[in-house]
């Protein structure tokens, strides 16, 4: 007996072929992607086999670079200490020194005043006045341009 086969049929044939490729297709795709999967995960494993000795020796260097920075501050600190006690050494060396010269300066330039005016009038009392207040505007003069008292 010869069964009758119709166009319905036919198209329930045509799909149960197209299902049975489309699920090799997907088997294969799934197959193909587990391998992938595979792959991926074992590059992972020998990337992180790598990676995590470098990570720890860059903890390892960052805490010996922190320690040298630790050094350099505690030196640094030690220059500007010292830089500050020579400053003020320095300070107190000028202070020393200026000041006899402002004197000398003033009483220098007293004199000279107080000779010329005295020479010119001939007054005593107004020549020693002169060479007093010449002697000191020299002096401030000179503080002024020494950076000194005002």
């Amino acid at each position: 007996m010869i069964a009758s086969f119709g166009w319905s049929d036919l198209a329930y044939l045509a799909l149960a072929v197209f299902l049975v490729l489309a699920g090799l297709a997907l088997a294969y795709g799934a197959l193909r992607l587990g391998g992938t999967l595979g792959r991926a995960s074992s590059l992972l494993q020998g990337t992180e086999r790598e990676v995590l000795p470098v990570i720890s020796k860059l903890g390892v260097t960052v805490d010996r670079v922190n320690e040298q920075l630790d050094k350099v501050d505690q030196i640094t600190d030690s220059a500007v200490d010292a830089v500050a006690g020579v400053d003020a050494a320095v300070r107190t060396v000028t202070g020393v020194v200026t000041h006899p010269i402002e004197k000398l300066a003033g009483l220098v330039a007293g004199v000279k005043h107080g000779t010329s005016s005295m020479r010119a009038r001939g007054d005593w009392r107004d020549a020693v006045r002169t060479g007093k207040e010449e002697a000191a505007r020299r002096e401030q003069d000179l503080a002024d341009e020494l950076g000194g008292k005002e």
